[in-house]
């Protein structure tokens, strides 16, 4: 293997193997680790012991922001740049705003919270050493893998791997940087 290894991969073969083993590997103390599941796993984020994504937060700021682009565009356009008086109604009205500010607020929030969950992803990834394990494709057809990285503060190669065993982790491999 390579002198500086990425980290250990176990293999779990159903639902409850991998979410107890989760559940040890979060009690150990470990912050530098994932699941790797064909499927969503209702209840490993808790297992895991993962906190509720900040993603509504970017789609909040992307519909204020989208909200106040509209409202405001209105208001320029109908009061500064071009006022025109019809039939006695004023130059501004947020009523007449209202569909162009609800589209943009939409249109706003959906950019947002694609570029705030590709932020926060890290994406594009356009290379992972988990990629190099051999049997990495069965983590999308029917098998479960639990990746603990070796910058994780408490990885030690021996510790690590008897956790994952005791865990229930078969075929436990280094994996290459």
């Amino acid at each position: 293997m390579a002198a500086q290894p990425h980290g250990l991969i176990a293999t779990f073969e159903t639902v409850p193997d991998v979410m107890h083993a989760a559940e040890k590997v979060r009690d150990a103390g470990y912050k530098s680790w994932d699941c790797i599941t064909p499927f969503p796993v209702h209840g490993l984020d808790k297992a895991m012991g993962l906190k509720r994504s900040i993603v509504p937060r970017f789609s909040l700021v992307g519909g204020l922001i989208g909200f106040t682009t509209g409202m405001s565009m209105i208001f320029f356009t109908g009061a500064v740049d071009y006022p025109l008086i019809v039939g006695g109604k004023p130059f501004f009205s947020p009523m007449f705003a209202f569909p162009v500010s609800y589209e943009l607020t939409i249109l706003f929030t959906a950019f947002a919270t694609i570029g705030g969950m590709f932020f926060l992803n890290r994406l594009p990834m356009h290379y992972h050493p988990v990629l190099k394990y051999d049997q990495i494709h069965r983590g999308m057809d029917d098998l479960f893998f639990i990746v603990i990285d070796a910058r994780d503060p408490k990885f030690n190669f021996a510790a690590t791997k008897a956790l994952l065993e005791k865990a229930g982790g078969k075929s436990i491999t280094e994996l290459e940087a």
